[in-house]
């Protein structure tokens, strides 16, 4: 069995900015402190957190919409899920919509946690210096 992480966070910044934080492998170093090959193709793999997660940009709407498929290393064979990070722009801020579906049961917890520990507050920090 699978479940889905639904979080909605708000960073101030520009979608264009927070888009650029996932995107841009320098950026996407900055704020993890952590190796990341990151394609900018429709189709093209990326590699995240020194290898702990990887999958493939499925779809790619600069400053609006990110799908991709994703995994972590240390899920069952062949099981991957799916994010998506959807980026609204409000008054001077950005409301970033974050979806991943089918994320094994038993690392819901870790993974849902993983994304605001490791994820949202490191890069309103990084926002912030």
């Amino acid at each position: 069995m699978s479940k889905t992480i639904q979080q909605t966070v708000e960073f101030n910044a520009t979608p264009a900015q927070v888009y650029e934080l996932i995107m841009d492998e320098k950026q996407h170093l900055g704020f993890t402190s952590s190796g990341a090959k990151i394609s900018r193709e429709v189709g093209g793999s990326f590699s995240v957190w020194g290898g702990y997660a990887a999958g493939k940009n499925l779809e790619l709407v600069p400053n609006t919409k990110i799908v991709q498929s994703w995994r972590a290393s240390d899920w069952p064979e062949g099981v991957e899920s799916e994010v998506i990070f959807e980026f609204k722009p409000k008054t001077h801020k950005t409301e970033l919509h974050f979806t991943q579906t089918g994320v094994p049961d038993e690392f819901y917890d870790d993974i849902s946690q993983g994304w605001q520990d490791n994820y949202w507050s490191l890069m309103k920090e990084y926002l912030q210096s």
